[in-house]
């Protein structure tokens, strides 16, 4: 294989980023967004720097082409692209959905493969190859961006796809678009590819050609690099790597590929990086595919380390276990997550940040303790390792306790709750009501002992099964910076409900009293643990 340098165009370094987020990535089952999800996205892509936005199949439908003209009109940099099929009646529908675009773009493509053109099509070589050139004319008609595509490429005999992508430069194709449909290729394989229609294709160093890899054998952004090695110079992909099948190419990995190894990658980018998490998140959210915790770049393991060795290697230089920062790509910071894996200095680390500085015998046993309490729970939270050090803490569920409780409800309301409270050793009695049983048990509870806090979180499941089932209830408040949890479990939903509340206030109390406590020492001093 030839090592040297393709003939491309006049800028060798620079990567056009085609995101496809919005049509093939929309194309995964179960991903379908909604009109105004699309335009979110479509800004956010805008925003961060994507060179062209693949917005949708028009003619797939009415919902589909007015979601590619409205984003025409309302994205002011990037090429917006719509796709079509060789077909004039999916051009022409193309067209007019992408005719308001700043840099309105047709993709236009045929299956050039010997299995796709038998048994898709059902046509002769002669007549795709005539499809081609007809469809890429006719594209030409609205917009002198016209995208070809061959689509099974890497399946396709190497002659006739010669062939095919000279018929499409002729015709007036700008951009040569060589997808790995079907996630087949490897890396040496597809750069190779490119090379050989570079060399071979009449007119080739006049167009832009494009990668545009599926995930089937886990290969997406390993293919898409190796396609720009052999001289591709635009990158198809998704957000998240999400798309048909096993997904595309993921963004965020292509473009920090490149960013962080520059020295075997010499290209560039136009993304703004920082903004990868934002627009993961977006994405996830819009098509309800939450994201693989272990998920390159933008996975919630991305930048969080648990192992002792890799809490201490990383405490002691960041780049010992990090290629790239957590800033450069929108996360606010590493995380050294506490678990039965981390060691001595990431656990008095994680002291020191709350406010403990412990004697060599409390910390000894407090480390002892954590590991125990890390054998018996999977996620270890700031507040369970606050109750390891703090012997008020294991007090607080005496702090606030529920006494009795009686609840109205029914199809009449409101509802109305009547609270006795037992608050640090004294009886409270009142009556409250609210928009449901629950939320008038909570505006007691709050009269009862007043708070600011915010109800973050309010889950209910049944233990076991069956209508007498336990109900355990876990709560989460926030409050000035502090945020507790708490569980509670009892037969009767609403008494588990008010337990749990009222556990979680208790934590609260002891976090205010500690603040109290820690004032007069300064801000530079910790609070002594025992």
């Amino acid at each position: 294989m030839s090592t040297e340098s393709p003939k491309i165009g006049a800028d060798a370094t620079a990567l056009i980023v085609f995101d496809t987020t919005l049509r093939d990535g929309e194309q995964s089952p179960g991903a379908t967004m909604t009109f105004e999800e699309k335009l979110e996205v479509a800004e956010l892509l805008d925003e961060m720097g994507v060179d062209v936005i693949e917005a949708g199949f028009p003619i797939a439908s009415e919902g589909d082409f007015e979601a590619v003209a409205e984003i025409s009109k309302r994205v002011k940099r990037a090429a917006v692209c719509g796709l079509a099929r060789a077909g004039f009646k999916d051009i022409d529908r193309c067209g007019e959905a992408v005719r308001h675009a700043v840099r309105p773009r047709i993709h236009t493509f045929i299956s050039t493969s010997p299995i796709h053109m038998k048994w898709k099509l059902q046509k002769e070589p002669t007549e795709v190859l005539e499809l081609i050139r007809a469809s890429v004319e006719r594209a030409r008609k609205y917009t002198d961006d016209v995208e070809w595509s061959a689509e099974d490429a890497t399946r396709t005999e190497h002659d006739y796809l010669c062939r095919s992508v000279e018929v499409a430069i002729k015709a007036g194709a700008t951009t040569i678009n060589i997808p790995d449909t079907v996630g087949y290729t490897v890396p040496d394989e597809y750069e190779a590819l490119f090379r050989m229609l570079i060399e071979r294709v009449p007119g080739a160093d006049k167009v832009v050609f494009s990668t545009h890899c599926h995930n089937d054998l886990g290969l997406a952004v390993a293919n898409s690099l190796a396609g720009v090695r052999g001289g591709a110079r635009q990158i198809e992909c998704t957000i998240n790597g999400i798309g048909e099948r096993a997904g595309n190419a993921a963004l965020e990995e292509i473009v920090m590929a490149v960013k962080t190894r520059a020295d075997v990658l010499p290209y560039t980018t136009g993304i703004d990086a920082r903004m990868l998490t934002r627009a993961s998140k977006l994405v996830s959210a819009a098509t309800s595919f939450p994201v693989q915790y272990n998920k390159a770049i933008v996975g919630r393991n991305a930048f969080a380390h648990e192992s002792g060795i890799h809490q201490d290697g990383m405490l002691k230089h960041t780049q010992t276990y990090e290629i790239m920062t957590p800033e450069s790509v929108g996360v606010a910071k590493t995380s050294l997550v506490m678990g039965k894996h981390s060691g001595r200095n990431a656990f008095r680390s994680k002291l020191k940040d709350l406010g403990y500085e412990l004697g060599d015998n409390a910390f000894e046993d407090a480390f002892n303790r954590f590991k125990a309490l890390a054998d018996r729970k999977k996620v270890i939270y700031d507040e369970d390792i606050e109750a390891l050090v703090d012997e008020e803490i294991a007090t607080t569920a005496d702090r606030i306790k529920v006494v009795s409780m009686m609840v109205v409800a029914g199809t009449q309301g409101p509802q109305t709750a009547t609270m006795t409270l037992e608050v640090e050793g004294k009886e409270k009695t009142i009556q409250s009501t609210g928009n449901g049983p629950v939320d008038a048990i909570f505006n007691a509870i709050q009269k009862l002992v007043p708070h600011t806090a915010m109800l973050e979180l309010y889950q209910v499941h049944a233990v076991t099964e069956g209508t007498d089932a336990q109900a355990e209830v876990s709560v989460r408040l926030a409050e000035d910076g502090h945020v507790v949890t708490s569980k509670a479990a009892d037969p009767d939903t609403l008494v588990a409900s008010a337990k749990a509340y009222a556990g979680a206030l208790s934590k609260l109390m002891i976090k205010r009293q500690r603040q109290v406590v820690a004032q007069p020492r300064g801000p530079e001093q910790r609070i002594k643990g025992i």
